[in-house]
């Protein structure tokens, strides 16, 4: 235990793992905590009075807060006041009060702890925080929360900390007129005399909750409307401000009481609270929080009308919600240990979110599409030297929010789709459902569900999942062919994205199952688990491994397999996500440098007749990799490749079609909008002339001239070919639209401009009152798409810092984002050294690790550039891309 100057207990560090943790002479046992918001000075006036159990004899209490005033202290042990005046220290960098006091509170006793305290209903979204919205032309606010990771300390003085569970009893007191909620049915309302306002109020008491983590407490006072359904066993509600037609929760009510019932039978679990309520919260920092028992989300995530969203909007609302009930039993129930156990939560939720989205709609073939979204955005980080394991350690508060990312949720989520197919699915579930019946309401570790998945299967599960949880990475197998018999050699290595992987950083050798297809079947029990093994294959006319794609690794083949491969896919020899995650592996390997990149653009050019949906949208994204990293490079190099992009899109763009049937397959009505979007931006005239029709009825009044599915493309497309004009339209429909989605799709298009001027516009708009906190990146990211984009960005960036500081705390996540958007654009060490250059010297915690990661993005691109641009330009000439007399 560390102790500060006066011998006083403070933050202590857990020496075997280097973490901050409290002191472990008190335990929480109950909180009674009551709040009284006041929306016109934006404060709070608070009581906690906190339970304790004395573990060790005791003269001083530490406990988390964060700019909160705190007014009175009164600790007393059984009948006995021991003080009312003690003396508070406060450690501000380690966000800890600790109070001391004279006498002893000895060991085995229950001690109290009250505070009386005034916080700030802040505007960060991060603790207990103010959201506003306009309804009849007024604005409006109401309070909620955000506490994970480490915010509930923002909100109230408190043992924040997840394996410092209690119960908690919670009043909060507000006008008559507003809603309030808390993680549990209200027990109680009575009147009470407000000294805040000098008149009555309610005092609303809600029953107490179960033993839980201070992270998934939520609180909620303002103005909603809801709507109910009792199909599930407990009452479900969905809840939105008054702005927003409720009705649009519809969807989501239906598809969460489906998705808890769903989940009670999987887990063989009951849904412990009385009741689950959704909120859709006007400010959010993410996309959900999965507080138990009253979820928050987004407006954009939760609320879905069918008039005005497409079919990608309705799975991204199901699969979030989904998540976020998955972690009502793996979360919730069940906790991490600590912050280095996250990917126990989030990796489960988004498996359980694919699974169980799978068996309500077999028809949207998610684990096709989780192939390309959830493993590459796991492959994709995780190809960076300064990616870190999925069990990453964390030592500090403001480190934790930055391992929010693609390692712990998917390349988690991967982690357990890999061991579900190796242990098979059925016993995966009952290992799953000892594990939350063994640990019910209590904390755990990750070698904790390896024994329950081990106890189900009899299979030394921990011995093999722990490379896969404990190191960073993944490996690339590279296949070498035995001429003279049916014997493949494999042999593995650690693969980073920059091609330049050290000794000492290929030292870890990987359980990689290899699910070897051939033509008779599919063989799951062959484990690459050495650097080097020779396997037997029935028929080397064909054989493929990681069928399916659901092991975590790059294959690479000879150029001479790899066209077997695609003569393969021709013939129907390969599933779907076998095709796509080939050309992704050719793509990743082919910009790293085991292979050119004109293999992996003949390859996708072979594949022009492809029937799928995932497939292609796999393709163009290998395109845009490309096109995105060439994005400085000549004009006539990039023409050529959006002249390469249209040749392989437009004839597919325009068989497709783009009128959509009001029962439209929902991977066609994706697919043709990704062939519309690819094929309009990369000058298909036809599509420019159809996207600017529907923009200009669009324009003049009729809302129903361009379809939810093509919104985004037809803004886009009539951006980049249009003026200020079509800029005025666009910006007014983000400011006037009444559905969260049609205003996220204007903002986001306002960052496909090419003239200086609209770039200074839309670049003025992040920073201005016009553009809520959470939605700072949205009109960033398009501006990505052009070199002139890309600098006009880091130019924004580096003048005005200080608002972009204030606009997102560095503590929270939003500045991490806005700082990747703002420099891994870029594509050459020149352009590196000028973002080193201006960092240093600056404080970077709580985004040094995005800012790392962005480093190295740009050195992987510049290597690129450097291996292949010739390679590039000579593939293109050779297709007719790039003429002869614009040789360089």
């Amino acid at each position: 235990m560390c102790r500060s100057k006066d011998g006083v207990a403070s933050a202590s560090v857990d020496v075997s793992k280097g973490r901050e943790v409290l002191p472990t002479n008190v335990k929480p046992l109950h909180y009674h905590l009551t709040l009284e918001p006041n929306f016109e000075k934006f404060t709070y006036e608070g009581k906690v009075v906190i339970d304790l159990d004395v573990k060790d004899d005791t003269s001083s209490i530490s406990l988390n807060s964060l700019e909160i005033d705190i007014h009175s202290t009164d600790i007393s042990a059984g009948s006995k006041k021991i003080t009312s005046t003690p003396k508070i220290a406060y450690n501000e960098d380690a966000q800890v009060s600790t109070i001391t006091f004279d006498e002893t509170i000895p060991a085995g006793s229950k001690a109290q702890l009250t505070h009386t305290f005034t916080g700030q209903l802040n505007d960060k979204m991060a603790g207990f925080y103010r959201s506003s919205f306009k309804h009849n032309g007024q604005t409006k606010y109401l309070a909620t929360t955000q506490m994970e990771p480490t915010d509930a300390r923002r909100a109230f003085p408190c043992f924040d900390e997840p394996a410092l569970k209690a119960e908690y009893t919670i009043t909060l007191i507000a006008d008559h007129h507003l809603t309030c909620l808390s993680n549990m049915d209200q027990l109680s309302e009575t009147d009470v005399e407000s000294k805040m306002t000098g008149s009555k109020r309610k005092a609303v008491t809600f029953r107490r909750t179960p033993l839980m983590s201070t992270y998934l407490l939520a609180l909620i006072v303002g103005e909603l409307n809801h709507i109910e359904t009792n199909d599930f066993r407990v009452p479900v509600r969905v809840f939105a401000t008054p702005d927003k037609d409720i009705e649009h929760g519809r969807f989501s009510l239906e598809l969460a009481a489906r998705t808890l019932d769903f989940y009670e039978q999987t887990f063989d679990s009951r849904f412990p609270l009385p009741k689950m309520d959704m909120v859709a919260v006007p400010d959010f920092s993410a996309g959900a929080m999965e507080n138990w028992g009253l979820v928050t989300y987004r407006v954009v995530d939760v609320l879905f009308d069918p008039k005005t969203s497409g079919a990608s909007t309705k799975e991204r609302i199901a699969e979030v919600v989904q998540h976020e009930l998955a972690h009502q039993w793996f979360g919730n129930l069940v906790t991490m240990d600590f912050w280095e156990g996250l990917w126990l939560n989030e990796g489960f939720a988004t498996w359980m979110s694919w699974y169980s989205c799978n068996k309500f709609y077999p028809e949207w073939k998610v684990w096709q599409g989780y192939v390309v979204d959830t493993l590459q955005g796991a492959l994709s980080l995780d190809s960076l030297r300064s990616s870190h394991p999925i069990e990453v350690p964390v030592n500090r508060a403001e480190e934790i929010n930055q391992i929010f990312d693609a390692i712990s949720y998917s390349k988690g989520s991967c982690v357990l789709r890999m061991i579900s197919k190796y242990l098979g699915e059925d016993i995966f579930m009952e290992g799953i459902r000892r594990y939350l019946k063994k640990h019910a309401y209590g904390n755990t570790k990750t070698e904790d569900l390896w024994a329950a998945l081990s106890d189900a299967s009899g299979k030394p599960v921990e011995k093999i999942m722990d490379v896969w949880t404990k190191n960073v990475g993944y490996p690339v197998v590279t296949v070498n062919e035995d001429t003279t018999s049916n014997t493949i050699k494999l042999k593995q290595n650690r693969f980073l994205r920059t091609a330049d992987v050290k000794p000492e950083e290929d030292r870890t050798l990987f359980p990689v199952f290899l699910g070897l297809r051939t033509k008779e079947g599919v063989s799951d029990d062959l484990t690459l688990s050495e650097r080097e093994q020779e396997f037997k294959v029935p028929d080397k006319d064909f054989f493929k491994l990681n069928t399916d794609h659901s092991g975590i690794y790059r294959t690479l083949y000879s150029p001479t397999r790899l066209e077997k491969l695609g003569q393969a896919a021709k013939q129907g020899l390969l599933s779907v996500e076998d095709r796509a995650g080939m050309i992704a592996d050719t793509g990743a390997l082919a910009s790293s440098g085991y292979g050119k990149t004109s293999g992996i653009l003949s390859l996708v050019k072979s594949f022009n007749d492809e029937p799928e949906f995932v497939v292609w949208s796999e393709i163009l994204s290998r395109i845009a990799s490309i096109r995105s990293s060439w994005v400085f490079e000549s004009e006539s190099t990039r023409d050529a490749l959006k002249s390469f992009q249209l040749s392989l899109v437009s004839s597919k763009a325009h068989s497709k079609g783009w009128t959509f049937a009001p029962d439209e397959d929902h991977i066609q009505a994706q697919f043709k909008a990704l062939l519309f979007r690819s094929a309009g931006l990369a000058g298909d005239e036809q599509i420019i002339k159809a996207a600017q029709d529907m923009f200009s009825k669009f324009k003049a009044g009729d809302r129903s001239a361009i379809h939810p599915n093509l919104r985004a493309s037809v803004y886009a497309i009539a951006l980049r070919h249009g003026g200020t004009e079509e800029y005025d339209t666009l910006f007014n429909e983000y400011l006037t639209a009444g559905d969260a989605d049609e205003r996220n799709s204007a903002l986001r298009s306002l960052g496909r401009v090419t003239s200086d001027e609209l770039i200074k516009r839309t670049l003025s708009l992040p920073l201005s009152d016009d553009v809520k906190g959470q939605d700072v990146y949205l009109p960033l990211g398009g501006l990505r798409n052009e070199a002139k984009g890309v600098e006009a960005l880091w130019a924004w960036m580096t003048s005005n810092w200080e608002a972009i500081e204030k606009k997102c705390p560095p503590g929270l996540t939003m500045l991490s984002g806005v700082v990747q958007l703002c420099t891994s654009g870029f594509t050459s060490e020149e352009q590196l050294k000028e973002v080193q250059k201006w960092f240093e010297g600056k404080k970077t915690k709580g985004f040094d690790r995005a800012l790392e990661q962005s480093a190295d993005s740009v050195r992987a691109k510049s290597q690129w550039l450097a291996r292949d641009r010739g390679d590039v330009e000579g593939w293109l000439r050779k297709e007719g891309f790039l003429g002869k007399e614009r040789k360089l």
